[in-house]
């Protein structure tokens, strides 16, 4: 009887567990969505390829994938893992305005609001109907509107 082999042997594996994360890795969603887009027709009519799955003629374009067999592309489009790509695909993208307008990087919307724009803000009911709106002044001269109305 000879000694037990000793635990943790697979600390060295990180280069192959990460090359094989790369190899299954699949498009991204605003790629597909432009594939959707702009090459559906395409993508459903492929030529003979002898290096894809199917020869190249079953593929699911949602999920960027070939499969082997009619059979397994429709059992593929019955699948949760189909349905879920769909859902996402619904959503949209996340695009780089969308990441600039969360994070507060968008230009600043410096246009004059009216009064009531300005109350409606604040959330209240001001009675403004003796206020005196002067305009800027034009070449020196101040310009006088009659109160608003509201």
């Amino acid at each position: 009887m000879g000694r037990l082999r000793r635990s943790r042997t697979h600390h060295a594996r990180r280069d192959v567990h990460r090359a094989a994360r790369t190899r299954d890795r699949t498009k991204d969603l605003d790629q597909v969505q432009d594939d959707l887009l702009y090459h559906k027709k395409k993508l459903q009519v492929q030529p003979i390829d002898e290096e894809k799955p199917g020869l190249g003629q079953y593929y699911c374009i949602e999920c960027a994938k070939y499969y082997e067999s009619e059979r397994a592309l429709a059992t593929h489009t019955k699948s949760k893992v189909h349905k879920r790509r769909l859902k996402e695909l619904k959503e949209g993208a996340y695009t780089s305005q969308e990441a600039e307008r969360v994070s507060g990087k968008t230009a600043p919307d410096n246009r004059q609001r009216g009064v009531e724009e300005v109350v409606s803000r604040f959330g209240g009911s001001v009675d403004v109907s003796g206020v005196k709106v002067v305009q800027a002044p034009v070449n020196g001269v101040e310009v006088d509107r009659a109160p608003l109305d509201l």
